[in-house]
């Protein structure tokens, strides 16, 4: 199997994006989708990340990386067969695809949840340098298990500034300041944001007394390492339930 055959398989054709969001993920660097996940899929979800994290305890997230002020879990495509859809929906394939051209497998599947007073971040892109524009390694989705609001911690972008061949750390005197170009991510539970990863961002604040629940599918180059290695991870009973398809876009 190749990328175009699973591609192909999983229901993406050249129609599955719209030119319009095809054109605004190339301007912007980001892309909301709107509605890909159900009340009664993010009802589910939530109620089995929330048992994960009990159980887990302090070991939550350790899979991949633990981080102070947010609670963390990793290795979701075994622990949530529910996820499945974020790595194989054909919209947020479609999406990937178009910036990663063609050469793309899942890196890592994790939840984050900014904690109240915890959850702003410097800008910053998810590569270890700049990139000539349109010479992009690694694409991000955000599956939005909370709505995103002023409030909440919801993420700021810098629209356009994956083509600006800079990294914020060299371009911006304070990455962790407000920014006149930025733009806050504001949309409702069920949203999928589709992030080129070299566009500049970084959460904000939650301002509330609740978490900031989201879900992370991240997706790299066939020839890059993994976040998360799914070949050592994967287990008997999710292969058995994955299709040829799928395990592909895992690459085991």
């Amino acid at each position: 199997m190749n990328v175009p055959a699973a591609l192909t398989a999983l229901g993406v054709t050249d129609q599955t994006l719209s030119q319009a969001e095809k054109d605004q993920l190339d301007r912007d660097g980001f892309l909301p989708l709107a509605n890909l996940l159900s009340a009664a899929q993010i009802a589910h979800i939530i109620q089995r990340t929330d048992e994960l994290i009990a159980l887990e305890g302090a070991d939550a997230g350790k899979e991949v990386h633990q981080e102070a002020g947010t609670t963390r879990l990793s290795d979701l495509v075994n622990k949530v067969p529910a996820c499945e859809v974020c790595f194989t929906h054909p919209r947020l394939l479609a999406a990937i695809n178009h910036v990663l051209h063609g050469d793309l497998k899942l890196s890592s599947l994790n939840y984050r949840a900014a904690l109240p007073g915890f959850g702003h971040q410097g800008l910053h892109a998810d590569w270890r340098s700049a990139v000539e524009p349109g010479d992009y390694w690694v694409c991000n989705s955000a599956w939005l298990l909370d709505d995103f609001t002023a409030s909440n911690g919801a993420t700021r972008v810098i629209p356009g500034s994956q083509r600006s061949g800079q990294s914020p750390t060299d371009a911006l005197a304070d990455p962790t300041q407000t920014q006149p170009d930025e733009v806050l991510l504001t949309a409702p539970a069920g949203t999928v944001v589709i992030f080129n990863s070299h566009t500049w961002h970084g959460g904000t604040l939650n301002r509330t007394d609740r978490p900031r629940r989201v879900l992370h599918s991240y997706f790299t180059r066939r020839n890059e390492p993994q976040q998360l290695d799914q070949k050592a991870y994967i287990r008997p009973e999710t292969l058995q339930r994955l299709s040829e398809a799928a395990r592909f876009i895992l690459d085991v």
